[in-house]
């Protein structure tokens, strides 16, 4: 099958024709093309917007399959409702995918879309508030009826009269146009609609320059066993790349060109593609059979999932009937001898905290994962929250302390499953791994590491006895590493190590049921000691201060965790373009922290925490370290935005430094901001 014509090899007067597999001819056209002018850009924000079956997020990560095989760096954002199909035509059933690509290093989704693709008025009215002035719009005219935008909340046609002219607003009937680009399929006009996702595809893809080639492999795979959607979905993408070849109304297309990576190997990843990657890879590197115990829950189902698919790598995936039964089958796995994961959101980890108590208890490794979504209850089932880490930090009756991972980036969470693993393994203990929506449905490039770059971790299980000598010699199940505190993990059935496990209060060593006071009093403190005990293995702290080692530092820090690694830092690359001084640092482990990091708290006058919670890292660091820390918090159920945080740094740079702070931007700093 011929792929529509690429930049490259684009010429002014063609013809294009293409059959389908059954020999059908789909189109003849001869297509004489107006100059266009091409200008050249650094980064674009896209966003896609429209009814939930509207086919947004298809449309999205398509053109993010094009960005990612051109070679730019890209970000994405997902955002659809919560429900199953809201009301057709209204503001609650607006879904949008939003992708933001460049030549260089970028960190975020963007903060507002240069270029806003909205399918019908309701999709306008949602996102126009997101626009900067000079944004370029392009509509669907089809759906502006009067009872649609009635549903959207206008009272008259936006597109009607100058309540639009501080944008570039491209009225196009993108559904009219497909359906007259698939009629020869014989579809009914509501199924020849549905394609008007891949027109608008098609359209974007020839502004920007994208390859069209995964596309249309992508087409041709998906629809292989229906002929006509296929074809219909090939002729719209076609049709709108055609389009905007020839239509003057579109007269300049735009470039941006590849950015400089790393050397090695690349494919674009959703933070849970990441982290099941990361699953599969530490069952490798411990020589141990992966075991899923999982209830559905959004945003964590799509790593259930994805496990699902490797059972060639020794992963076994149990759908339970809830989320107690997930965390308890898990917990089963690990007693006898395999890595043990459950995976949820905040309400699942309700759930499962008895559970997780007795892991804690029983001291076998387990990884819980938490898919962070907005709270409480129910919530925001499908939006992005940081409000589960004190919950994971003492959600748990008495005192059963749990280490705690937050991957950076959807890329890092790979890696943040595979120290989770090693903490789980080493120290014999349940580990929790915030992860949140964001970094969940989001996606960036990621280099596809190579093994030896993996860490080994060793399970080392216990094969003999371990206290006594000779015909007196038993298997204590409580004796102690004295490096790490761990106890021995010894699988049942291997002959002289019976012993005795559960929820009860073991006796020191021996592991008997003890109702000693002094007793738990001691194996309480050992418990957390063990812990405290994992800081050993962890590096120093990574603080990003150019100025620090020829005594120019900063005067201010901003410390963060989990997702907000990429708004926090095109932030801070905004106050430092503008001339000024700030520092940076990123927290992975939350429990326990790295050693030094009260150390390096007190290095600097004022330290900024921002978070989407309202100030749970903020509320730890104060009690352990008695630092003032000053908490920037929102809970909007969507990621935090890097000029507001710039803004926020550069008053605190002001404030600590006794000057005035001007972070308005000149033209050079604005076309490279992150």
């Amino acid at each position: 099958m011929t792929p529509v014509t690429p930049p490259a090899r684009r010429r002014s007067h063609h013809a294009a024709e293409r059959r389908s597999v059954t020999g059908r001819r789909l189109s003849l056209t001869l297509v004489v093309a107006p100059e266009k002018q091409v200008k050249q850009l650094d980064r674009v924000i896209i966003r896609f917007a429209g009814d939930s079956g509207d086919g947004m997020q298809l449309t999205g990560d398509r053109f993010t399959q094009e960005t990612a095989a051109f070679g730019n760096d890209l970000v994405t954002l997902p955002n659809f409702p919560a429900e199953i199909r809201a009301p057709q035509g209204t503001l609650p059933g607006v879904s949008s995918f939003q992708v933001h690509f460049a030549d260089h290093d970028i960190l975020t989704a963007g903060d507002a879309p240069d270029v806003l693709v909205a399918m019908n008025p309701a999709a306008l009215r949602a996102n126009l508030g997101d626009l900067p002035k000079g944004a370029t719009i392009i509509v669907d005219t089809h759906d502006f009826t009067a009872r649609n935008l009635t549903k959207a909340g206008y009272t008259e046609n936006p597109l009607d009269g100058d309540g639009l002219s501080e944008y570039a607003v491209h009225t196009v009937d993108l559904t009219g146009m497909t359906v007259e680009a698939v009629k020869e399929f014989g579809l009914s006009r509501k199924d020849a609609s549905r394609a008007k996702n891949m027109f608008a595809l098609g359209l974007l893809s020839w502004m920007y320059g994208r390859p069209t080639e995964t596309t249309d492999a992508f087409l041709t795979k998906r629809f292989a066993k229906v002929p006509d959607i296929r074809d219909a979905n090939l002729a719209a993408f076609k049709a709108g790349w055609n389009f905007g070849e020839t239509t003057e109304a579109f007269v300049v297309r735009y470039e941006i060109k590849p950015a400089k990576m790393a050397p090695g190997n690349y494919r674009n990843i959703t933070g849970n593609l990441a982290l099941s990657y990361g699953l599969v890879a530490a069952g490798v590197q411990s020589g141990l059979s992966v075991f899923l115990g999982s209830y559905p829950i959004t945003p964590a189902s799509d790593i259930l999932h994805e496990l699902s698919k490797h059972k060639g790598f020794g992963v076994t995936t149990f759908q339970a009937e809830d989320e107690i039964a997930g965390v308890g089958a898990a917990i089963g796995a690990s007693f006898v001898g395999q890595l043990g994961v459950t995976t949820t959101s905040g309400p699942g980890v309700a759930l499962k905290s008895e559970a997780i108590g007795l892991a804690v208890m029983t001291e076998l490794p387990l990884v819980v994962i938490d898919v962070q979504r907005g709270g409480p209850s129910t919530g925001l089932p499908t939006k992005t929250e940081q409000a589960d880490l004190l919950q994971a930090m003492f959600g748990r009756n008495g005192e059963a302390p749990v280490p705690i991972v937050a991957p950076q980036s959807p890329g890092d969470c790979f890696d943040a499953a595979i120290e989770a693993v090693r903490i789980a393994v080493t120290y014999r203990t349940p580990v929790m791994l915030l992860s949140d929506g964001y970094l969940a449905n989001g996606s960036e490039p990621w280099r596809i590491p190579s093994l030896d770059e993996l860490p080994t971790i060793d399970p080392d299980f216990a094969t003999a006895t371990n206290y006594g000598d000779g015909d007196d010699a038993e298997f204590w199940p409580y004796l102690r590493d004295e490096a790490t505190l761990a106890r021995p993990w010894a699988i049942p059935g291997t002959p002289g190590l019976e012993h005795r496990i559960g929820g009860l209060e073991k006796g020191d060593g021996h592991g008997n049921i003890s109702y000693d006071p002094a007793n738990h009093d001691f194996m309480v403190r050992t418990r957390q000691a063990k812990v405290d005990r994992i800081a050993d293995s962890l590096p120093p702290l990574v603080v990003d201060d150019p100025g620090a080692e020829d005594g120019r530092g900063a005067k201010v820090l901003v410390l963060g965790w989990g997702s907000t690694y990429g708004p926090i830092g095109a932030g801070v690359r905004r106050v430092r373009r503008a001339g000024y001084r700030v520092a940076q640092a990123h927290l992975r482990h939350l429990n326990p922290f790295p050693h030094d990091l009260g150390e390096v708290l007190r290095r600097y006058d004022k330290v900024l925490v921002p978070e989407m919670n309202l100030g749970q890292l903020s509320m730890l660091l104060r009690a352990k370290y008695l630092v003032d820390v000053v908490g920037y918090n929102e809970v909007r159920g969507l990621p935090l935005k890097a000029a507001v945080l710039a803004d926020v740094i550069g008053g605190l740079v002001a404030e600590a430094e006794g000057i005035d702070v001007d972070l308005t931007p000149t033209t050079d700093q604005e076309s490279n901001d992150d």
